[in-house]
Formats: C-alpha cells, structure tokens, sequence
C-alpha cells in the first residue's frame, strides 16, 4: 500500500512507535501492517487508510520539498558564514528563493 506509513500517522492523528506499535512488513512487494499493537485504537482496514490517501500523498510530497530545503540552506556553518560574509538580507534574499523555488502543496 503507498504512503503506508503517512496513512497510519493520518488515522492515529500522530506518529506512532514503528518498532513497537505498528510494525510493517514488506515481503509480497506491497506494505503492510505486520503486527498492531496500538492501545485502545483498532487496526484500521484498507478502506479506512485508502480514505487518507489524497492527504498521505501531499504529506510525502511536503516531506520531499523540506529534505530539498534543508539541503539547499545548507548547514548552519554555511548558513553563518553567508551571514558573516554577505550579511543578513542577502541570506534572507537566498533562503527565501529556495522556498519559492520548492513549494509546499
């Protein structure tokens, strides 16, 4: 199942301990749920998590945009050293065109 993880997170309302609450398998070549071990919540069927899937896949797209920014900003040292050099608005100017560049949905 795609988004598997993001679906899960979706129904629950938050990330769950993906050792020891849910834990998922992929031996078929799909995701699925191995074992769950969430109190007081009941596994949810297919149905249930395919409901999440237009929101699953805008949380991985999103997910995917931050890994490309924090990557673009580079490491607080790079990012100190633009300041130092070239001062604030320039690092402002900078980061701010690596947001409009990679947009969030």
């Amino acid at each position: 199942m795609k988004n598997l993880s993001h679906k899960i997170e979706l129904y629950l309302g938050r990330t769950p301990d993906f050792q020891s609450e849910v834990i998922l398998q992929n031996d078929t070549g799909t995701d699925y749920i191995k074992e769950w071990n969430v109190d007081g919540v009941a596994k949810p069927t297919d149905e249930q998590l395919n409901a999440f899937e237009s929101e699953a896949t805008k949380l991985e797209n999103n997910n995917q945009v931050v890994a490309t920014r924090k990557s673009l900003y580079g490491t607080p040292e790079e990012q100190l050293e633009i300041l130092v050099e070239q001062g604030v608005d320039k690092l402002i100017e900078r980061n701010t065109k690596i947001k409009t560049d990679n947009p969030k949905e």
